[in-house]
C-alpha cells in the first residue's frame, strides 16, 4: 500500500469517527421543545348548597267551639219546638204534640248550631319554609393526556394547554400561563 492510500483510509476513518461522533451529539443535545397533546378533559365538580326559604300563607281554620255540645242550639230549639207543638191539638194530643215539637225542635236546633259552628273560621298566618338547593361548579383543572419521547402520561393542569405543553430540560412546564402557551 502506499502512503497515500493510507492517508485516504485514515482521513476517512476520522471524518466517519468525527461525523458519527457529531451525529451522536447533536441527537443527545436536541430534546423536544414541546409535548405534543393528546386529550385535555375540563374537571369539574358541581356542589349543591342548601338553604332555608320561607314564606307566609294565609291559612283558614275552624274557629275555637265555645259550646261544644251545642245545648245553646238544642234548648232554643227545643223550646221553639215545644211552642209550636203546644199550639197544635188539644188535650192529650197537645201534650203528646208539645213533648213531639220539644224533641224536634231540640234535634233542630242541635244541628243548626253544629252547621254554623263548623262554618265560623279564622284566617290566620302560618309561616312554611323549605328547603332549597342552590347549585354552583367548582373547575378543579383539566387532566391533559400527553406525548413525550413516545410514552404517554396524564398531568393536572390550572388551564387547557391546547395542542402542545412546553417541554424544558426534559421535562414539561406546568407553570405557563394560557396566554403564552403555544398552540
Amino acid at each position: 500500500m502506499d502512503k497515500s492510500m493510507v492517508k485516504g483510509i485514515v482521513i476517512g476513518g476520522i471524518a466517519v469517527t468525527a461525523l458519527a461522533a457529531g451525529g451522536v451529539g447533536f441527537q443527545a443535545m436536541t430534546k423536544p421543545a414541546f409535548a405534543e397533546v393528546i386529550a385535555a378533559k375540563e374537571v369539574k365538580e358541581t356542589i349543591r348548597t342548601p338553604r332555608e326559604e320561607c314564606e307566609d300563607v294565609a291559612v283558614q281554620k275552624q274557629a275555637p267551639v265555645k259550646d261544644e255540645h251545642r245545648i245553646a242550639g238544642t234548648v232554643v230549639g227545643a223550646v221553639a219546638g215545644g211552642l209550636l207543638g203546644s199550639a197544635v191539638g188539644g188535650g192529650t194530643g197537645k201534650k203528646i204534640a208539645t213533648v213531639a215539637g220539644a224533641a224536634a225542635g231540640g234535634y233542630a236546633g242541635n244541628k243548626v248550631q253544629k252547621n254554623m259552628q263548623e262554618g265560623d273560621v279564622v284566617t290566620t298566618t302560618e309561616r312554611r319554609c323549605k328547603t332549597v338547593y342552590d347549585t354552583s361548579v367548582k373547575h378543579h383543572g383539566y387532566d391533559v393526556t400527553y406525548r413525550l419521547n413516545g410514552k404517554e402520561a396524564v398531568v393536572r393542569m390550572s388551564h387547557d394547554p391546547g395542542k402542545q405543553i412546553p417541554v424544558k430540560d426534559g421535562k414539561i412546564v406546568l407553570d405557563t400561563p394560557p396566554a403564552q402557551a403555544k398552540n
